[in-house]
């Protein structure tokens, strides 16, 4: 087998150009590279899946080693903090030397921390399993989302939507395979998840196999530097309050993944099991909002998806604590499917106000949703060591409101 036989087939995404303004150029009128976004999409799958056995392991790691809600935010704060710090740089780099296979290296770092987190038996070791977990992240996520938008056929929303949605479902079935694998044979059954890894690294290496024929190099001097034809200073503006955006989306849900399972526990008294399901319900639904948003953003703008998406959430996110078991699970899938289609918006919309910094776009954005996600569980394990965990749901319940601010965002032309 000479060449990989999942990804043969398409040859109408564009070349990517090599070099300090790297902008790939799709014909709106391709078709999407079906088969491409598939393999991307199921490599994000089982990526984000690794990832989601770090916060569904909380429980058995907060008995084994009498850990405090602190401790067991600071186990986040390490995963997403690096790969937050990481991304962004990754991405700058990729965007002048891409680097087609090293999405496979990326993920032997996520192979070791899987590794080091089955037989981690002290705090310390938790955290660097933790960090190197966040490495292969780092390193996945900027080129990844590159190669998605080569393979759109000029279907940005929906090309990144195919992406994000296989991530959305690994985050979601984690949580059921800690519950169905890992909380009854223990911390050592983590280490079975390494086969996904090493199953991740082949899928990988044969997109790196795709996408190094179409890296075609150019001159700088050569390339147009406008930034999505607006001033720079708008560009700024606009990219600024994407973020606050963004700050507001992540550190909900970072309330959300971190901390749900010990809130159901507490308020209903449900098994540990138990509520690793309704976790599970919770971001099924966020990966339907996800492959929603994108072909709506496509059709009706990306400027009203971010808007509904975030501030829309807002009349659920309050309910929430005060609602029971039952309307818990039914306010957490409208929450989880409204809040969760802002995120193919919010990073296309950024790719093109910065076209030729892709790589370093998308690293900074997907770099921000793990570096807010981190210190807000972080700073919401503090307060639920003081406060108490229902006093946390009742504060995140407002920080959908900040959606007001997309009415700021300059509408881009198609």
């Amino acid at each position: 087998m000479n060449k990989p036989v999942i990804l043969a087939e398409d040859t109408l995404a564009a070349p990517v150009i090599a070099d300090d303004a790297s902008v790939p150029k799709v014909p709106s009128s391709a078709a999407p590279a079906v088969a491409v976004l598939g393999a991307i999409s199921v490599s994000h799958f089982l990526n984000d899946l690794m990832q989601s056995l770090i916060p569904s392991v909380y429980p058995i790691l907060k008995e084994n080693y009498a850990l405090d809600f602190s401790q067991i935010g600071m186990i986040t704060f390490a995963f997403m903090v690096t790969s937050s710090l990481l991304q962004p740089v990754v991405g700058l780099y990729t965007d002048r030397r891409p680097k087609p296979y090293s999405l496979a290296l990326g993920m032997g770092f996520t192979f070791a921390g899987l590794i080091l987190l089955s037989i981690a038996h002290h705090y310390a070791l938790i955290i660097l399993a933790a960090a190197l977990v966040g490495m292969g992240s780092a390193i996945f996520h900027p080129e990844s989302s590159r190669i998605a938008r080569v393979a759109s056929g000029g279907r940005f929303g929906f090309a990144q939507s195919v992406f994000q949605v296989g991530g959305n479902f690994g985050s979601a079935l984690g949580p059921v395979l800690a519950a169905l694998i890992v909380v009854p044979f223990g911390q050592g059954s983590i280490a079975w998840f390494s086969l996904v890894a090493g199953l991740a690294i082949v899928l990988l290496w044969h997109i790196g196999a795709w996408y190094k024929p179409r890296i075609v190099p150019r001159p700088v001097a050569k390339v147009q530097r406008e930034p999505g034809g607006l001033p720079t200073a708008r560009v700024a503006f606009a990219l600024a309050v994407l973020v606050v955006l963004l700050f507001s989306k992540a550190f909900y849900l970072s309330g959300i993944t971190s901390y749900y399972t010990f809130y159901l526990i507490h308020k209903f008294g449900v098994s540990t099991q138990t509520a690793q399901i309704y976790l599970f319900v919770f971001l099924a639904s966020s990966a339907c909002g996800t492959f929603f948003g994108g072909p709506l953003g496509d059709r009706f703008g990306r400027k009203y998806v971010i808007w509904f998406s975030i501030l829309g959430s807002l009349p659920f996110t309050l309910a929430l604590p005060y609602a029971d078991l039952y309307w818990s699970a039914v306010l957490s899938v409208l929450i989880g499917f409204v809040i969760a289609s802002a995120m193919p918006q919010i990073i296309v919309y950024a790719q093109e106000l910065m076209p030729h910094r892709l790589g370093m776009i998308s690293g900074i954005f997907f770099g921000l949703v793990f570096g807010v996600g981190g210190i807000g569980a972080a700073v919401l394990g503090t307060v639920a060591d003081h406060k108490g965990i229902d006093f946390v749901y009742q504060i995140c319940s407002f920080l959908p409101a900040l959606g007001l601010v997309a009415v700021l965002l300059p509408r881009l032309k198609a």
